[in-house]
């Protein structure tokens, strides 16, 4: 009995002693876990289950699973000139850092301070020529920073100033991204990373600092891996999503408690953030104080929104609407993915933006839900542009659930 009660007071001094450790050293815990997620290969499986059909308001949507994914998407491609869908024609990166390719999952060979510490990881990936390069999430002892990586040579050659805030106030899920290519350019979407408003959040109004920004690199500099970005907008919280329709770019970013923004981008305007916001800081038992922003963007010298949803619905990408839709609509059409979003507004959906022909108004908004899926990324080609299969379905991912197909059918 007493050798009982000996190993039992034994193991409860322990475990309170562990739970003491794990409070005071949350970033020893974050080291620990950076370690284990790095080396998480991407488990997946070809997997065709059958269609849910879903009724939108002028059609039906069908839904179906077509590959399971262990892992969150950074970037996922199918080869825009092989129009009927193929899995293993996939390339996948993941945001900890691995690719699949021919259905084989490998590690990407990044630099060492890579880190997904923070919600960290590959936010984007983007390419020139047989160049392939990364926007990801960086610490080098305790600055935390983000960095562009040439991931053919495995090694940084852009890296920001250190974010100025307490890592307990950084989350790298504000750093975004996407990527377009345009006028030889690459347009590329870079956030504040931020659990709340904070220092970081500062940022994007700072001309010399590169979050909070859309910015333009330079293909030809990328080749010899020159990057000087140049800021083409600012004043943005986290871009996630980044589109064109012709010489016009769009983009899609989570506002904080409410505020997701549907943007017309034009060179040098400023977009608010943190000054404007049709949000609110998220309230204590968020980290925030609960206090909302100015609303009115252009009274105070900002540029609107197309829309901003509140509650939010956690807009995430967004491209242009497949030809089936267009054809439908004759009319400039966006299509957007949502994450979580809230009680008040469910996201997980699919989100249709009719626009007017100028594209200066949205004139209808038609929300889908699918379901208990946070939806990550389309399947586009290299410059991410939407790929559509031979029967004009389109694909998506699913936060660690996999890769879905959608198809349109009963026009009404």
């Amino acid at each position: 009995m007493k050798k009982f009660l000996s190993i039992s007071f034994i193991w409860i001094t322990s475990l309170i002693l562990t739970t003491i450790w794990t409070y005071e050293n949350p970033e020893n815990i974050e080291l620990l876990k950076n370690y284990f997620k790095k080396n998480k290969k991407i488990e997946f499986n070809i997997e065709l289950i059958d269609e849910e059909k879903i009724v939108a308001n002028s059609f039906s949507l069908n839904l179906s699973k077509v590959l399971s994914l262990s892992e969150k998407t950074a970037f996922i491609i199918h080869p825009k000139q092989k129009l009927k869908f193929q899995p293993e024609e996939l390339i996948i990166y993941s945001q900890n850092g691995f690719i699949l390719k021919k259905l084989n999952s490998q590690k990407i060979e990044l630099p060492k301070t890579f880190t997904l510490q923070r919600n960290g990881g590959i936010k984007t990936v983007f390419f020139s020529k047989s160049k392939s390069f990364a926007l990801v999430s960086a610490s080098n002892k305790d600055c935390f920073y983000a960095a562009i990586v040439n991931l053919d040579e495995g090694r940084e050659i852009f890296k920001s100033k250190c974010l100025p805030d307490l890592p307990k106030n950084i989350d790298f899920n504000g750093l975004g991204s996407s990527n377009i290519h345009h006028n030889k350019k690459i347009y590329l979407a870079v956030g504040t990373p931020e659990k709340h408003a904070s220092k970081n959040s500062l940022l994007a109004q700072d001309l010399k600092s590169v979050f909070g920004k859309i910015l333009i690199i330079d293909k030809n500099k990328l080749e010899d891996n020159l990057i000087e970005p140049i800021v083409y907008t600012y004043g943005h919280r986290v871009p996630q999503g980044l589109t064109k329709i012709g010489k016009n770019l769009f983009n899609a970013e989570h506002g904080p408690k409410g505020g997701d923004e549907i943007n017309l981008l034009k060179k040098d305007e400023n977009y608010g953030w943190p000054v404007v916001s049709y949000g609110t800081n998220y309230l204590k038992d968020g980290g925030g104080d609960g206090k909302s922003y100015k609303i009115n963007h252009s009274l105070n010298n900002f540029k609107e929104p197309l829309f901003a949803f509140v509650p939010s619905i956690g807009i995430s990408s967004l491209n242009n609407c497949p030809k089936i839709l267009k054809e439908y609509y004759k009319t400039p059409c966006l299509l957007a993915l949502s994450l979580r979003g809230n009680d008040l507004r469910k996201g997980k959906s699919i989100v249709i933006f009719l626009l007017s022909d100028d594209l200066n108004k949205i004139n209808s908004i038609e929300k889908i839900y699918l379901g208990e899926l946070r939806l990550r990324h389309f399947v586009t080609d290299k410059k991410n542009e939407l790929y559509e299969d031979e029967n004009g379905s389109i694909y998506v991912s699913a936060d660690k659930k996999g890769i879905y197909k959608i198809s349109f059918s009963d026009f009404r």
